[in-house]
């Protein structure tokens, strides 16, 4: 079984690898039971979801695959999205409530254990956020609150009105998407990667007991594809199959575990819909790299040292 670990401030005992959704739509349904089940017995019972996933037809499938009940709903933890709507972000009460609604009902709960802002707002109004969180929270829907996507200012700005610790921020993060480790590994340099993208978003969700949750851990680019195998990467490769050998694992295994060897204690989300990439990934929670191969891996994918 998965260890565990408290989601940011909260006394949610979850564990440290989060199943993502966004892709089943993409398998038929006999293979998606299997894969929800799969995930069940490794201890993989948190799962990750968002009102734009198949345009919400993910979150219906999900409940129907798992056989959505009393019983299967308190051995899980429910994780959805909202903000994001066609061609806006949206974080308004009445957009946020609604969305909520229509999440609870196609993942057939009452309730939401966390419910990140999707995307931020040019347009949020803290203060209405606030309103929202409080009905959500008081009524019972949403348990805790979170955001994806944001960096520290905006956080800071949303918990100056919010009453509620926002446990959890979803981040890309992948050993080839690292800058927001690199800008902080290149202080006082005269080079790209020196330039701070974020607000040190990272340190900033470390000093406020915030879960850094990295999603598309095996991606380069934004959606350009995976790293693993990929010609572009021979380097990276070559090094994450050596570690893997010394392991007894698969080069799946140390791209996750390279992320969990970091001590802001992240919760990465896995988005393959692959049982046996699954369970290779949850093989990370178990694998601990050493500071010369965490370095190794890093440099391997072309990131520099000063």
């Amino acid at each position: 079984m998965l260890r565990t670990m408290k989601l940011g401030s909260s006394n949610l005992e979850v564990p440290v690898l989060a199943v993502g959704c966004m892709r089943i739509n993409k398998i038929d349904k006999s293979k998606a039971e299997r894969f929800v089940q799969t995930a069940l017995e490794e201890g993989a019972n948190f799962f990750d979801h968002a009102d734009i996933y198949g345009h919400g037809e993910c979150e219906k499938i999900f409940a129907d695959v798992i056989h959505m009940n009393d019983d299967i709903r308190e051995k899980i933890i429910l994780q959805s999205k909202c903000g994001i709507r066609k061609g806006l972000f949206d974080f308004s009460k009445e957009h946020i409530l609604e969305s909520v609604d229509r999440i609870l009902k196609r993942l057939r709960t009452d309730y939401l254990d966390v419910l990140l802002l999707h995307r931020p707002d040019a347009l949020a109004e803290p203060e209405e956020v606030a309103e929202t969180f409080d009905i959500l929270e008081s009524s019972g829907k949403v348990r805790h609150f979170g955001v994806s996507n944001h960096n520290s200012m905006q956080i800071q700005l949303l918990q100056k009105f919010v009453k509620q610790p926002l446990v959890a921020n979803q981040l890309q993060l992948s050993i080839t998407n690292s800058t927001m480790i690199t800008s902080g590994l290149n202080v006082n340099m005269e080079n790209d990667a020196a330039v701070n993208r974020d607000g040190s978003v990272l340190d900033f969700c470390r000093l406020n007991d915030i879960t850094i949750q990295p999603w598309s851990p095996f991606q380069y680019g934004f959606f350009e594809g995976v790293f693993l195998g990929n010609d572009r990467f021979p380097e990276l490769n070559q090094k994450l199959d050596e570690v893997a050998s010394k392991y007894n694992v698969s080069n799946t295994t140390i791209a996750i575990a390279w992320l969990l060897r970091h001590p802001a204690n992240m919760q990465p989300i896995i988005g393959t819909m692959n049982t046996d990439r699954l369970k290779d990934c949850c093989q990370a929670a178990n694998t601990t790299l050493t500071r010369e191969e965490w370095y190794s891996i890093y440099r391997s994918a072309g990131n520099i040292l000063p």
